[in-house]
């Protein structure tokens, strides 16, 4: 069942920013693609910790070390951490600091929200966007590999998800904007 992008009859959810927001057709895109790669960076811990505690008993039951394993760990850590960034913007997971924002009409929340999603959220994610692509397309025209004897090839990879990450959190900025959007702007 689908609801209308922005109506009055339909009841919205507060998050725990405390503000009701309307769902739009683009917000709704961008949650359920979000949501998908947080589904992935959830599995990616349950693999971590599989790899964690092999390498442990290899190396304590086993007395055999792989640097190949120690960098794999930190590979998934940081990939799980950065496409969870995105799913925490768009279930409000991230740290807000709303101590003066409670005692604000919703209208003014919304316009601090408005502005902090447009000139922070997306300048920010942007200017990350911007710097990591060359970085990643350095790694992958040279075919970075580690530079530890009996590392993970393809270091490439692990870069590619800094303009990953940072694109998925700017759509979750999108989608959240266009939320503030419609509740500043909607039909009423």
């Amino acid at each position: 069942m689908t609801t209308p992008a922005h109506s009055a009859d339909v009841p919205h959810e507060a998050g725990r920013s405390g503000i009701a927001l309307p769902t739009t057709v683009i917000s709704r895109a961008t949650d359920r693609l979000i949501g998908w790669f947080g589904e992935i960076a959830s599995a990616l811990w349950t693999v971590l910790v599989l790899v964690i505690v092999a390498q442990v008993v290899a190396r304590y039951v086993f007395n055999e070390g792989s640097i190949m394993m120690e960098e794999l760990q930190w590979h998934l850590y940081a990939i799980g951490f950065m496409l969870g960034l995105a799913f925490t913007e768009v279930h409000e997971r991230n740290v807000r600091i709303d101590v003066l924002a409670e005692t604000f009409s919703l209208r003014t929340r919304l316009w601090i929200e408005l502005f902090g999603i447009s000139t922070l959220l997306l300048t920010f994610t942007g200017f990350v966007v911007w710097f990591s692509v060359p970085f990643f397309m350095s790694s992958w025209e040279l075919g970075e590999i580690s530079a530890a004897p009996g590392g993970l090839p393809y270091r490439w990879f692990l870069k590619s998800f800094l303009v990953t990450a940072f694109v998925l959190l700017a759509l979750g900025g999108l989608g959240r904007l266009t939320r503030v959007w419609a509740a500043l702007f909607g039909r009423r």
